[in-house]
């Protein structure tokens, strides 16, 4: 049988004793406190992707049943929370820590439990990592309900995880915090360009009377209003639909995709920058920037039908997509819309490049925030056994 693990791939300098395997009973205990006498009314929750938050910030309300919380966990502060709902981020429910300022409530069916003699921030990233799947995936099973773990409590809490010393534990938390703040970082700042681009759509565009809020220097003229399926022309996508017969030099595009660059030879479109698709159910709009093939008829490919700059023609779509993705918007009710838009090119190009600069931005950001993230998944993988 092949040796167990006893150290992993990737150390800091100066450690080399092999890690000691533990229970988690061993440095942990069961929480059984109840909000017996209704102390507590903040509801939590416990987010694969964000950890544990209050409900309204998370939901904008709170979803729990708050007149009967008398049997609901508290959580204190550092409290850990395993969370039995599964997902594509977690495949057998996150565990996370309590690192809010303050004590909250749970409902329970969640496991709360408290930690000793062991550094806090490095558990809660060992529970990061996916070195504890095996021992779920060998105990439990998704029960009853295929969105939700089962597995007894004190199941759970024989878990065998593997520490290292208390100093190398220091040093990895604070590793793998300054890891996140960076991440966090650069997340904030992609919110705050994805702030200002909508507030740039709402003030740059005119409203009902004609004139946008904000606008470029030199330009003083009411702006036009149409609507959409007036300014609008749809172009037959049947002849384009094909298969790449190019050795991969043209970008072939779905439905849902999102605006990449893609490679060009000769071009299949005239114009083709002043083309918009649009995915016929859910608005997925794609701006094209090279020439390009399409791998299904559900997707529409838009133009104005009047002489207009077609980034700005795009961004005006833009306008209309749902917020939620889950929204579905038929091109039939999209072109019932009304569109202003600057009679004068030269405003429409300003716009339009300005909006997509901030788009760029963006993109950088993400491209950033997705490296971090798999710098953060490799050395999560080899830090950890």
């Amino acid at each position: 049988m092949k040796d167990e693990k006893k150290a992993p791939k990737l150390r800091f300098k100066g450690f080399t004793d092999d890690w000691e395997q533990c229970k988690l009973s061993d440095i942990s205990e069961k929480s059984y406190e109840k909000n017996t006498d209704n102390k507590y009314s903040t509801f939590f929750t416990n987010s694969a992707e964000h950890g544990i938050v209050k409900q309204r910030d998370f939901f904008d309300k709170d979803i729990a049943n708050s007149s009967n919380i008398s049997g609901y966990y508290v959580v204190r502060k550092n409290y850990f929370v395993y969370n039995p709902r599964i997902s594509n981020q977690a495949k057998f429910g996150p565990i996370n820590r309590n690192k809010l300022d303050e004590s909250g409530i749970m409902s329970p069916l969640y496991l709360v439990f408290t930690v000793h003699d062991i550094d806090e921030s490095f558990l809660e990233t060992l529970f990061q990592t996916t070195t504890w799947h095996r021992f779920m995936y060998q105990n439990g099973d998704t029960g009853a309900r295929a969105d939700r773990f089962a597995i007894k409590d004190s199941t759970f809490m024989s878990m065998p995880i593997k520490v290292p010393s208390l100093e190398e534990q220091h040093k990895l938390a604070l590793a793998f915090q300054k890891l996140d703040q960076t991440i966090t970082l650069h997340e904030e700042k992609k919110h705050q360009l994805e702030r200002l681009k909508s507030a740039l759509l709402q003030k740059m565009f005119a409203n009902k009377n004609g004139y946008p809020a904000v606008r470029f220097e030199g330009f003083d003229k009411a702006w036009k209003q149409s609507k959409l399926g007036e300014i609008t022309k749809v172009i037959a996508s049947k002849p384009y639909i094909s298969t790449p017969s190019t050795h991969g030099n043209y970008l072939v595009i779905q439905q849902g995709d999102k605006p990449i660059a893609g490679f060009s030879n000769s071009n299949p479109f005239k114009n083709y920058n002043n083309i918009t698709l649009f995915g016929d159910h859910t608005l997925s709009l794609f701006k094209p920037r090279s020439p390009f093939l399409i791998a299904s008829d559900g997707i529409k490919i838009l133009s104005p039908s009047i002489e207009m700059n077609g980034l700005f023609y795009f961004y005006e779509l833009e306008k209309y997509k749902p917020k939620s993705e889950g929204y579905k918007r038929h091109f039939t009710i999209l072109k019932k819309c009304k569109a202003n838009f600057p009679t004068d090119i030269d405003e429409q190009k300003l716009i339009g490049n300005l909006l997509l600069r901030i788009d760029n931005l963006i993109t950088k950001q993400q491209l950033k925030m997705d490296k971090l993230n798999e710098t953060k998944e490799s050395l999560l993988q080899n830090m950890f056994i």
